[in-house]
């Protein structure tokens, strides 16, 4: 049996999230389908992080297992040849059996993209939060070292979401300015549903003025959601890395 592994992008801006669901298109399920008009038979795919419904993905990585000899060149040609162009396979591997996309991960890298500019971009508007008032990167990125380190991530995790447990250790998080687009950088082993959107949308408070840096941890070591900030939109949201 042969353990297949892909590095894949896609733009989430028309699909429900990665996850199968019913009644709804989402990016499992094309995969599921392109794989089967490859393979010949169906296979179960693993992925190493279930991006939300509108939120995109530079570089998702999935397995699944087969015993279809097909060699790994022709298998990223075949489903790049028949999965939508807002879907693309980039990288093809074998592993060991035991690797899984998602347990074997050891961090992931998601980037929030901002434009910081008085009028919204057409080319970019899927791809960004708009923000039409001047932001102060500096104070963001303040904010944004704070929750480097192992942290209960309570206030800023989806509401009413329930986990065995809200702590998670990031290993970087930083807001740099490039032009008129400001990225939110975060590394971590895993996060809760919603927390970097969430956080982000609390950054933006802070970049406008409306909170203090003092007020962020305030609100961290509160472990309210009731606390943070507005939830960003999910096209800004990008899964950018996989580490495995």
């Amino acid at each position: 049996m042969r353990n297949i592994v892909l590095t894949i992008s896609y733009d989430g801006t028309n699909y429900h999230g990665w996850q199968c669901q019913p009644d709804v298109l989402t990016i499992q399920e094309i995969f599921n389908n392109s794989l089967k008009k490859i393979l010949n038979h169906a296979t179960t795919i693993y992925a190493g992080g279930r991006t939300d419904a509108g939120v995109h993905a530079m570089g998702q990585v999935i397995n699944f297992h087969t015993e279809r000899t097909i060699e790994l060149r022709s298998l990223i040609q075949g489903l790049n040849s028949i999965l939508p162009r807002d879907i693309r396979v980039k990288h093809a591997r074998e592993e060991d059996i035991t690797f899984h996309a998602r347990y074997s991960a050891r961090s992931k890298t998601y980037v929030y993209c901002i434009l910081n500019t008085p009028y919204n971009s057409p080319f970019l508007n899927s791809y960004v939060w708009h923000i039409h008032y001047q932001l102060n990167t500096s104070a963001m990125d303040d904010a944004a070292k704070v929750i480097v380190g192992e942290h209960d991530f309570s206030a800023f995790k989806k509401k009413d979401e329930v986990y065995k447990s809200n702590v998670r250790e990031v290993f970087r998080a930083n807001v740099k300015r490039r032009g008129n687009l400001i990225y939110f950088v975060t590394e971590a082993k895993g996060f809760l549903r919603y927390m970097v959107r969430n956080i982000t949308g609390t950054l933006v408070l802070i970049g406008s003025g409306k909170i203090t840096v003092e007020e962020f941890i305030k609100i961290l070591n509160a472990k309210d959601r009731e606390n943070a900030g507005p939830t960003g939109p999910a096209r800004g949201l990008f899964l950018r890395k996989i580490k495995d």
